[in-house]
């Protein structure tokens, strides 16, 4: 008889303990987060972070580029989009015709797109200009730039990056060199450059740990500035840009918590922790 009941008692007791489990699965805050591979070092501090002050919230980052973040939005396999370039009209059309709205846009954080060289390069600062005409494939020997006669050797992101789209349409101004490697992630662009004395990179300033900085000036008669917290916040860096969040409709309950604290004095202090800068 008492074995009996003490069979009993662990068949309770096991069924407590899977509910009580099942009840916390179903009461979990989950989101979804995805996309551009610049912010996904920090996405992820972020979420880290957020989910040891709430264990109640369950938060999953994934990069991919701001491409794949926005296509993943219109198709609804995510809840949040981070993007390192604003959406595009088509995609907001697309996500007019699903859902009927145009979305939300938050701006959570800024960034100074970076020039990476190798160490051993003689060239220090660069005009807008000169990277046009670098990456466009117009200048392509070291010593037109006051450097080594060597050539120079391209390297940048994908095309489904907000980099490779924001750099490209702001700096560059036409179709990049044939000659550019495209590389998956910023941090390949700076071990590809920091392996190649002749080579040269692009991408976000939270990745630029153990390479050379090239400075950057508007133009021939402007001064030079690298990518730093004063440079961004009073807007001297010439290739200064916002990154995002988007989402498909104004957030509620554990997603308007969750963009809330990000973009509080402790989420933002997070964004200079990871070498970013603030949005404010």
């Amino acid at each position: 008889m008492k074995t009996l009941n003490i069979k009993k008692l662990a068949v309770v007791l096991s069924l407590l303990v899977t509910g009580i489990i099942s009840f916390a699965f179903i009461n979990q805050e989950r989101i979804t987060v995805k996309g551009s591979d610049t912010m996904v070092i920090l996405a992820q501090k972020w979420a880290e972070v957020y989910m040891k002050k709430n264990p109640t919230a369950s938060i999953q980052v994934t990069g991919g580029g701001s491409g794949v973040g926005i296509s993943a939005l219109i198709n609804g396999s995510t809840d949040i989009c981070n993007a390192s370039r604003k959406m595009k009209q088509s995609e907001i059309d697309k996500l007019k015709d699903r859902y009927n709205t145009l979305g939300v846009e938050v701006p959570c954080a800024k960034d100074g797109i970076t020039i990476y060289l190798h160490p051993g390069n003689k060239v220090k600062e660069l005009t807008l200009k000169q990277l046009s005409d670098i990456f466009a494939g117009r200048i392509k020997n070291w010593k037109d730039l006051g450097g080594a006669n060597a050539d120079i050797r391209l390297y940048g992101r994908e095309n489904s990056s907000g980099t490779y789209v924001f750099f490209k349409d702001n700096v560059v101004k036409a179709d990049y060199a044939p000659n550019c490697q495209t590389l998956p992630g910023t941090a390949a662009v700076v071990n590809a450059v920091k392996k190649d004395v002749n080579g040269i990179g692009y991408g976000g300033a939270a990745y630029s740990t153990g390479i050379e900085i090239c400075k950057v000036k508007k133009d021939t008669n402007s001064p030079a500035y690298e990518a730093n917290a004063t440079t961004i916040k009073n807007n001297q860096y010439p290739i200064t840009r916002y990154l995002y969040m988007y989402l498909r409709n104004r957030p509620t309950g554990a997603m308007k918590a969750y963009i809330d604290w990000i973009l509080s004095p402790e989420g933002q202090g997070l964004v200079t922790e990871m070498g970013y800068f603030p949005v404010r």
